[in-house]
């Protein structure tokens, strides 16, 4: 059986078929124009911090054979990354921030009294800062206990810790912030800054912090070893 019906003709193009493209030319010409006001300097930013941090970089690489025995957990940089300006509180309840210590390597920890392996942390931390602390490199343990201010307090006066200066968020949103850009996933936390606020090593977990390993790893951090 044939088909009789006549063939219908090919549609001719619709006039507005361009229209699209014409828009969608206007929006990359406006986002452009707006990347001018706006973007260009977000880009330049963003440079200049990769540009900062890349010296932690190869520091990292430099120093990565010491993460080693009780501080092999140690996760190295290996992409350019400055952390967010960190703010919290001293034991006065004056405001801090991390760009306090600039020019200073850093370890920032994050402990708080119901995390069993911080309270386990703390005398090595504190060790470590009476053996390394100095113009050149400090601990700065930040607590984030969100309900007893004065338990942290007393934790850290009868264990005897004495040489950690003491810091605190009350809100925890120091972990938050290191938390989105993936360098807190648990506790506890800490992370070694060079003098720019760029992270050279992070480590998720305790370690030994005043152990021989240690030492050799902070001290090479901060350029002062032999």
């Amino acid at each position: 059986m044939t088909n009789d019906m006549p063939e219908s003709p090919s549609p001719a193009p619709a006039p507005f078929s361009r229209i699209p493209y014409v828009i969608g030319a206007v929006l990359i010409g406006a986002l452009v124009g707006l990347a001018g006001v706006y973007g260009f300097g977000g880009l330049k930013r963003n440079a200049s911090g990769n540009a900062a941090c890349a010296s932690a970089v190869s520091l990292s690489r430099k120093i990565a054979p010491l993460a080693r025995g009780e501080v092999a957990a140690l996760t190295m940089a290996t992409a350019p990354l400055q952390l967010p300006d960190l703010a919290f509180e001293d034991a006065d309840g004056k405001p801090k921030k991390l760009s306090d210590w600039r020019g200073q390597t850093v370890l920032v920890n994050l402990w708080a009294t119901w995390c069993v392996p911080c309270r386990r942390e703390m005398p090595a931390l504190d060790r470590l800062q009476a053996k390394l602390g100095g113009k050149d490199f400090q601990v700065v343990a930040i607590n984030i206990d969100t309900r007893d201010p004065e338990k942290p307090k007393t934790f850290l006066k009868e264990a005897k810790l004495t040489r950690l200066s003491y810091f605190s968020d009350e809100k925890a949103k120091v972990f938050q912030d290191l938390k989105s850009i993936g360098r807190a996933l648990g506790m506890p936390t800490s992370v070694l800054v060079d003098g720019q606020g760029c992270e050279i090593a992070t480590i998720a977990g305790p370690a030994e912090w005043d152990s021989d390993d240690a030492l050799k790893l902070v001290t090479a951090a901060t350029g002062t070893g032999s």
